[in-house]
């Protein structure tokens, strides 16, 4: 609370020296304990150190990006405020550098709009910044009229000393202030929080907790979207301020569908303003959006599940403290749903016990504060093969107790850490046999935290699970829900257009007897895992390893509109992963690393084949000879990645290639145009490629004119640029070859490849 800021000029007492004077400051302000105290303590000893008529003190406020005077001696009883850049008060501020105003009025940096504001004449002003021990400016000391004559450079001096003394005291009650006021609002959240948890009705629950957030946060209303995931909407589940109305928008629109899809905050201070904003809503509601706070609403297990929006915020934007303190809102928001969800879920197992647990497939088993089994359903029963009599009112330590005691351990954890605890594929003893399951234990506990038991969830592991968790290792996992999820003649046989990715490790037999058996499998493990990683991040299927060599497939069991880019850009990691990889072995001293890799598109034969014994999903034809084929052929033009001219026509990006020659491979009579893939390479891998792409190019055309000379000259250009460019020293030995035995006139400047 403000205290009166006139003050009498007093009598003129005369200046003590410099040291006196700062103990004088030090002793006064600590005889004082609130900020109010010190700062008029402060502006007294100014006026009395310097022969003011009135001083001002403007202390920085950095969210508002303002200066305010808390209090001033000599002025009517009233906060002012300025920017931080306005008047001879921000003009120190900003600069950090003491000035004086022999002649306030003359001085461009004056502002008279506090004189107007006060009343007051200001003639002269000495102005110094307030500076914290490590540098951090907290505000503007002012000395205001001379009582004789004008502000001089001692009086400068000495007020800088006044305040550099005073700002240790002033910087210390500042944080104190600011502890208190951050503990006081903990305090009040923390008491919301607790008024929350007492609602346990998911409806009453969410109304109550965005009121809440409307109130704390000073805005006009809030709503909460929660996300369909059968529809990919979201939808307004409660909004204040907007009645019973509800919202449904596709989830990645607008800024509550680009908060859900990155699952990161946004903080508009003008709405239209954004191009991510959608007026459609206003139109619906009838109301006008001027600032958004968005942020997402997160589970336990990290996943989006929905939106909190905060808007219009009362006197100005949405600052990063509110931001902090709706984000802490929306935790609570998801564990309120989450407890919610699970109260409902035991009052309606206590309700209808026999109908709902009698209906799952999976084991329910619920136990009460001291362990003892209260319900367990049928599946559960089956599971464990005991009678719901043997089990009701039983110490679940009993049952689960010997190599089955880890069920305990699992329960003990989650009771202590209050979250779910998990098990999968884990072995439960029953009786003679061994039964796998999927175990989940996980407390229950009241609006007010309190325990009222805990819960195992115990999934049988079913054939589709075994399947699953085998074909994860092939496929990616998005794969395989589509394929579980699918009907059983997906793995049948049939045709399709695919893109087949070959590639091959260069030299490895001989690195392979160098390495010796155990240090071989450690390095084609871990340079497997980098490509598959490459492959399955374009949702490419692995389809084999053979030796050192992988195959992979894009376009099954299910097909993409862009699949030949996927196999492109799969390569262009492929590459990247294996300059990353060779640099880590390089620093152990390790061999480098070279592969090859062939890429096609076409018409491919997928599905299972084999015996009733053992069964591969696999993809054969003309397709994927032609992919291997371009993958050995890459040796003999030293390009590391060729794809074929059908791969390069069916893409839709552009990428970074060039022809290297028509060639007919082994095992087919018609010829097929092959490229070099260059988009992973770099100025060190390959330098001057801009240049050498159209000297290769000229030299060519200049080849398949059966220009010789003129065809090595350009080959010879682009060995100058890039003298690593094996292609281009292929096609000069070739010009050497056919100038000596000329092809005919009839040549078509096909090339024959007798290799594999």
């Amino acid at each position: 609370m403000n205290r009166d800021l006139t003050t009498s000029q007093g009598s003129m007492l005369p200046s003590p020296p410099a040291d006196q004077s700062m103990l004088a400051v030090h002793l006064r302000l600590s005889r004082v304990h609130t900020l109010d105290e010190q700062l008029q303590a402060l502006m007294e000893i100014i006026i009395e150190s310097l022969g003011a008529e009135r001083a001002t003190l403007f202390l920085h406020d950095a969210q508002a990006g303002e200066l305010y005077a808390r209090i001033a001696v000599g002025e009517a009883r009233r906060e002012i405020r300025l920017l931080t850049a306005e008047g001879v008060a921000g003009h120190v501020f900003t600069t950090a550098q003491s000035m004086l105003a022999p002649d306030a009025y003359e001085s461009p940096f004056f502002n008279p709009r506090i004189d107007e504001l006060t009343g007051f004449r200001t003639r002269s002003v000495a102005c110094v910044p307030m500076r914290a021990v490590d540098g951090t400016i907290i505000g503007v000391a002012q000395a205001l009229n001379k009582q004789e004559g004008v502000f001089a450079d001692e009086d400068l001096s000495l007020l800088e000393t006044i305040t550099a003394q005073a700002a240790l005291v002033l910087r210390s009650t500042l944080l104190v202030q600011e502890v208190e006021r951050t503990s006081r609002q903990q305090s009040s959240f923390m008491h919301l929080v607790s008024e929350l948890s007492a609602e346990i009705q998911l409806g009453p629950l969410l109304q109550k907790i965005m009121e809440a957030v409307t109130r704390m946060l000073d805005a006009d209303r809030a709503t909460l979207f929660l996300n369909d995931e059968k529809t990919g909407e979201l939808f307004s589940e409660i909004g204040q301020g907007l009645g019973a109305q509800k919202i449904r928008f596709p989830n990645d629109r607008g800024i509550a569908g680009a908060v859900f899809t990155t699952g990161k905050s946004i903080n508009i201070p003008h709405a239209y303003a954004d191009l991510r904003f959608n007026p459609s809503l206003d139109r619906q509601t009838g109301y006008f959006t001027r600032s958004i706070l968005s942020v997402p609403v997160i589970n336990k297990a990290g996943k989006v599940i929905g939106v909190t929006q905060v808007l219009n915020k009362r006197g100005g934007a949405f600052a990063d403290d509110d931001e902090a303190r709706l984000r802490a809102f929306t935790a609570q928001i998801a564990i309120g749903l989450e407890n919610a969800k699970l109260f409902d879920d035991v009052q309606a197992m206590k309700q209808y016990n026999d109908s709902v647990l009698a209906s799952m497939t999976n084991g329910v088993l619920t136990l009460d504060p001291e362990g003892k089994v209260v319900t367990c359903n049928a599946a559960g029963r089956r599971i464990l093969q005991m009678r719901l009599e043997d089990l009701l009112g039983q110490d679940a330590a009993v049952y689960f107790a010997g190599p089955n005691a880890w069920v305990m351990e699992k329960l003990e954890r989650a009771l202590a850490s209050g979250t779910a605890e998990t098990a999968l594929d884990a072995a439960l003893q029953v009786g003679d046999e061994t039964a796998w399951i999927n175990l989940t234990a996980l407390p229950l506990t009241g609006a007010r935290r309190e325990v009222l038991g805990s819960m195992l969830l115990l999934d049988d592991i079913s054939r589709e699970r075994r399947i699953k968790s085998t074909m994860s290792r092939y496929v990616d996992a998005s794969v395989t829900d589509r394929l579980l999820e699918s009907e059983a003649e997906v793995l049948g046989g049939h045709s399709s257009v695919v893109t087949v990715l070959f590639s091959d490790v260069r030299g490895f037999t001989p690195l392979a007897e160098q390495l010796g058996p155990q240090a071989t499998v450690a390095l084609l493990n871990d340079y497997f895992t980098r490509m598959v990683f490459c492959v399955e991040g374009e949702g490419g299927m692995l389809d084999k390893f053979i030796g050192d060599a992988m195959m992979a497939v894009f376009g099954v069991p299910f097909p993409h509109d862009d699949d030949p880019d996927r196999a492109v850009r799969a390569a262009i990691a492929m590459m990247r992963a294996l300059r990353l990889f060779n640099r880590e072995r390089a620093v152990l001293g390790q061999a480098q690393l070279r592969i090859g890799i062939g890429l096609n598109t076409g018409d491919a034969f997928t599905g299972s084949v084999g015996s009733p014994r053992r069964m591969d999903f696999t993809v054969m034809g003309d397709g994927v000879n032609l992919a291997s084929r371009l993958e050995g052929a890459g040796k003999f033009y030293g390009t590391p990645v060729l794809l074929s001219d059908f791969t390069l026509k069916a893409l839709r990006g552009t990428y970074r290639t060039r022809e290297i020659d028509r060639v007919i491979v082994r095992g087919k009579t018609e010829p097929v145009a092959i490229h070099e893939l260059l988009e992973y390479h770099d100025e060190e891998s390959f330098p001057h490629l801009i240049d050498v792409l159209p000297g290769f190019r000229d030299g060519l055309a200049l080849y398949r004119s059966q220009r010789w000379a003129d065809a090595v000259k350009r080959f010879e250009h682009c060995l100058t640029l890039n003298p690593k460019d094996e292609a281009a020293l292929r096609m000069i030995q070739r010009c050497g070859e056919l100038a000596q035995d000329p092809p005919g006139e009839d040549w078509d400047g096909v090339w024959t490849l007798k290799d594999k």
